[in-house]
């Protein structure tokens, strides 16, 4: 077949030329869209098994060295911040009491939501471990208990003024975006704080925090 300069043959020619473009085009698109991930969704509460396992050990270590072996706090720090990661729990009778949610330190960059750890004073960060839950104070944010460390990843918890208190931004419910952080402290919605004051105050052998991740 011969084409003519000027001729509609031409203008056939052209039309065939941009429907390959287009097809190419589409298969490239289809192509990169079929390695576009989905970002994993935000873990927004602890693992029910780890938590459990979490908690046996715990009794396991309250019992041993002369803590309270029927209550004991435990906060999952692989949960997202908007999540309740903060466990009150029945040792006894392994069950959850209630949870909420817990702010951790800001770290290098407050804006940052992944948790940062250090047993360092200055750091401004949260620290992995076992806490004895000590004396009851009124300090910069009302009341507030004291904490030690009982591992030498939180070891230095008193001297760099870790303490067990309330906050106001902190939110009672779960939220989408990342919460209020701190220079290092657990810090808690007050209303859910209050909750837990009595287990504190009335127990006759100290409760335990574990911090984990």
């Amino acid at each position: 077949m011969q084409f003519k300069k000027g001729g509609n043959s031409w203008s056939l020619v052209w039309l065939l030329a941009g429907c390959l473009v287009a097809c190419n085009d589409k298969k490239k698109e289809r192509s990169n869209a079929s390695i576009v991930t989905t970002p994993p969704l935000p873990v927004m509460a602890p693992d029910p098994d780890v938590l459990r396992h979490k908690a046996d050990q715990l009794q396991q270590y309250a019992a041993a060295h002369g803590y309270n072996t029927r209550y004991a706090f435990l906060a999952d720090f692989k949960v997202f911040s908007g999540g309740k990661r903060f466990v009150c729990y029945d040792l006894l009778h392994h069950k959850i009491i209630s949870t909420g949610l817990v702010s951790h330190g800001q770290g290098p960059d407050f804006r940052a939501e992944k948790v940062v750890f250090s047993n360092v004073s200055g750091s401004r960060c949260s620290s992995l471990g076992k806490y004895r839950i000590g004396g009851k104070y009124s300090g910069r944010f009302g009341t507030a208990y004291k904490l030690y460390g009982l591992d030498s990843s939180n070891s230095n918890a008193f001297n760099r003024f870790v303490v067990l208190h309330s906050y106001p931004t902190v939110p009672l419910t779960v939220q989408n975006e990342g919460i209020v952080r701190s220079d290092g402290c657990p810090m808690l919605n007050p209303d859910y704080f209050a909750t837990l004051e009595p287990y504190l105050d009335k127990a006759s052998r100290p409760i335990l925090l574990w911090i984990y991740r």
